[in-house]
C-alpha cells in the first residue's frame, strides 16, 4: 500500500524557518520525480518545487526561488523542503508528489498546514 506522509508543518513567524518531510512507502522511491504543491485558501494550487529521481535537478516556483530547497535522500525514502525567510503568503497546505511515467504512479501526501503569521 501507498502511503505519502508530510510532516514537519506549523506556525512560524515571518522571516523564520520550518523543514517539511515527506515520507514514502509502498513504491520504487527512487524511480519517480518528486514535488511540493501548496494550496492557500482563495488561490490556485501552486507547484512550489520539484526533484528529479536522482536529485541531480531541481526546479523552483518563481515566488519561492532563494528561499527554499527541495531534497531527497532515496535511502531514507523520504523527501524534504527546508524554507527559509517565511513570508505571510507562504502560507498554505503544502502536499508532497510522487509520480513516474515509467512507473505508472502518481501519489499525494494527506497535505500539512504551514502559517506564517506575527
Amino acid at each position: 500500500q501507498v502511503h505519502l506522509v508530510e510532516s514537519g508543518g506549523g506556525l512560524v513567524q515571518p522571516g523564520g524557518s520550518l523543514r517539511l518531510s515527506c515520507a514514502a512507502s509502498g513504491f520504487n522511491f527512487s524511480r519517480y520525480a518528486l514535488g511540493w504543491e501548496r494550496q492557500a485558501p482563495g488561490k490556485e494550487r501552486e507547484l512550489v518545487a520539484g526533484i528529479t529521481p536522482s536529485g541531480d535537478s531541481t526546479s523552483y516556483s518563481p515566488s519561492v526561488k532563494g528561499r527554499f530547497t527541495i531534497s531527497r535522500d532515496n535511502v531514507k525514502r523520504t523527501m524534504y523542503l527546508q524554507m527559509n525567510s517565511l513570508k505571510p503568503e507562504d502560507t498554505a497546505v503544502y502536499f508532497c508528489n510522487a509520480v513516474s511515467a515509467y512507473e505508472d504512479g502518481d501519489y499525494w501526501g494527506q497535505g500539512i498546514q504551514v502559517t506564517v503569521s506575527s
